[in-house]
This record gives C-alpha cells, sequence and structure tokens, in this order.
C-alpha cells in the first residue's frame, strides 16, 4: 500500500469533525459569519499542515486548538481594529472642532482632513499600505518585511520613497506641511 492520498485523508478529517468544530466556534463567535471566517481558516490551516494533524480523536483535539489560536487571532485583530476606530474619531472630532472655530486662512493653513485623506488617496495602494503598516499598525521595517516577504533595506527605501511623495502631495494640497514637522517639510523639497 502506498503512502495515504493527502486529499482523502483531510476530507475524512473534515467530515468527521466538521459538526463539532462548527459548535465550537459557533458558541465563541457574535455573528454567523465571523463563525464561517474562523471555521474557513481554522480548516485552511489544517489542510495547510496535514502532516502534523494527528490521527483518529486527537485530530479533533488539535482542530479544536488551532481554531482557538484563529479565534484568539481574530479577538485581537478586532480589538487592533476597535483601537483604531477610536484613535480615529477622536482625531476627525479635533479636526473637525479645528474646522468650525477656524476661520478661513486657518483652514488653508493645513488644518484639512479631507485634504490630508485626498493626498494620502492620492497615493499608490503600495504607498498607502506601507504607510498604513507603519501609522495605523504601528509596525517597524523588520516587521514590514516579513508582511511584505522583502528585506529591511527594501522597506525603509520604500518608505522613505513614499512618505516623500505623501508629503509631495500635502504640499501640492496647499497644506502647511510645518504642521507635521520639519521632516515632512524636507521631504517635500526633496532635502530628505
Amino acid at each position: 500500500m502506498g503512502p495515504p492520498d493527502p486529499q482523502r485523508r483531510f476530507e475524512e478529517i473534515y467530515t468527521a469533525h466538521y459538526p463539532d468544530l462548527l459548535a465550537y466556534v459557533r458558541r465563541r463567535t457574535h455573528s454567523p459569519d465571523d463563525a464561517a471566517d474562523a471555521l474557513a481558516e481554522t480548516f485552511t490551516t489544517a489542510w495547510r499542515r496535514l502532516d502534523d494533524v494527528p490521527e483518529g480523536h486527537a485530530a479533533r483535539l488539535w482542530l479544536y486548538g488551532t481554531a482557538r489560536r484563529v479565534l484568539a487571532n481574530g479577538r485581537r485583530a478586532a480589538d487592533r481594529r476597535t483601537e483604531l476606530a477610536v484613535r480615529l474619531r477622536a482625531e476627525l472630532a479635533v479636526w473637525a472642532e479645528r474646522a468650525d472655530t477656524a476661520g478661513p486662512s486657518e483652514n488653508t493653513a493645513g488644518h484639512d482632513p479631507d485634504g490630508v485623506r485626498e493626498a494620502f488617496r492620492r497615493l499608490s495602494a503600495g504607498d498607502r499600505e506601507l504607510l498604513a503598516l507603519v501609522s495605523w499598525e504601528g509596525l517597524d521595517p523588520g516587521e514590514i518585511s516579513t508582511v511584505l516577504g522583502c528585506s529591511r533595506g527594501a522597506v525603509r527605501l520604500r518608505l522613505h520613497r513614499a512618505r516623500k511623495r505623501l508629503a509631495r502631495e500635502l504640499e501640492s494640497a496647499g497644506l502647511d506641511l510645518a504642521r507635521y514637522g520639519s521632516r515632512a517639510v524636507a521631504l517635500a523639497k526633496g532635502e530628505a
């Protein structure tokens, strides 16, 4: 008898443990969509690591452990999104307050959140992703290199260029770069 067929083994694991795993994730999620996502990710992991999945009843326990980690990762991601949303709401409230109290000359002096958003949108998708990984996710160049699958040096270079392009977009939108620091002014002028 030859080696076991991976697809057949996976199908057997899936068929045998799907109902129990579905119940497990449904009891730990708040929506059917979250349960479906967790279930899909768990079985995707099982497929990728099929050689690590034990035989028999132990497979169900392995799947529970995997689902537990998937759910924990999902909760951490949701917490990060919530924290980001809270921070953004606070920043937008400050911007809105400044816009309400500012005269026209002050708004053109760099306090225009719509202008900043528009400048950000004009960047390439790659530049936006790099800047978001740094600003929103709080990742350093080493972590970003892991996410993007490239060297730290490549990340540093791409990040520098993305910051320069953003500074130029902000300047072309008539926003006061001094508000963003001397580095932003230098980047826009090509001095950095």
